[in-house]
């Protein structure tokens, strides 16, 4: 008889940490521990972010409580390895991206058939119901696919970057880049090389990737927060700041916005 989709250790995933090794109730413990920057980058983004959502949308608000929700469940899929966690880890990492999308997607590069944010908004969210529904499907693949749709946002930074000037936005997009490929070479790392990584006893690289794709989202969301501002509030005047310093190049980026009279040329 098939084990129930809600008992502990259903997933067909199981990641490279040794199971129930620190404790009886925890399926992979760092793995699940990790989980907690979630839970503190999501409500500091909100508050970080708050004057820029304000000018912009309250929406913005949704994309980081929804990655409080990814937190979430990533804890209780690592607590448990069951089917059902795995599913509701990845199909909330699908609806973040999808409302992240929604939200910050540059308006040049809509589909020639998307009149306005609102229909493409509706245009994302149907394909999002789509792959929620092949998620039930295909469940091994969810975790690659999602990875790949970094490849498109890389690819829209770059059609970006090219037409700014604004050193420190560059140096936003490299910083963003390059946390992205430590986070993926760690999650890849941890998928293929297990064996490796067990034998010189290192087996936390999931939980690395947790804490890495945690950073790189902050950057990278900070980064089309920036982008979208030069399209959608062309009346406001965005900078990148840095918690808690906000003079230096160091800790937590944000946008920070204020009114400008004059409109300004973009970046």
């Amino acid at each position: 008889m098939a084990p129930s989709m809600f008992a502990r250790q259903s997933s067909e995933i199981d990641w490279c940490e040794a199971n129930y090794l620190h404790s009886e109730y925890i399926a992979e413990y760092y793995n699940t521990v990790s989980n907690v920057v979630f839970f503190l980058v999501g409500p500091l983004m909100m508050y970080l972010l708050h004057p820029y959502a304000r000018s912009r949308s309250l929406v913005v608000h949704l994309v980081w409580l929804m990655f409080i929700v990814v937190g979430l469940f990533s804890t209780y899929y690592h607590m448990t390895l069951s089917y059902f966690g795995q599913l509701l880890d990845e199909l909330s990492i699908l609806w973040v991206i999808a409302i992240g999308y929604s939200v910050w997607f540059p308006r040049p590069y809509f589909p020639v058939f998307i009149k306005d944010r609102n229909q493409f908004g509706a245009a994302i969210f149907f394909v999002a119901a789509i792959c929620t529904g092949m998620s039930f499907v295909m469940p091994t693949i969810n975790a690659y696919a999602l990875n790949c749709i970094s490849f498109h946002i890389l690819y829209i930074v770059v059609k970006e970057i090219r037409k700014c000037e604004n050193k420190d936005i560059h140096h936003l997009a490299l910083l963003s880049f390059s946390l992205w490929f430590v986070a993926i070479t760690c999650w890849l790392s941890d998928r293929l090389f297990c064996g490796f990584w067990k034998r010189i006893n290192f087996c936390y690289l999931h939980s690395i990737w947790h804490i890495m794709i945690c950073v790189t989202v902050v950057y990278s969301n900070t980064l089309f927060s920036y982008f979208d501002a030069q399209y959608e509030i062309p009346e406001c005047h965005p900078q990148v700041r840095y918690w808690p310093l906000k003079s230096l190049r160091i800790g937590i980026p944000y946008l920070d916005i204020t009114k400008n009279n004059v409109p300004k040329k973009r970046c």
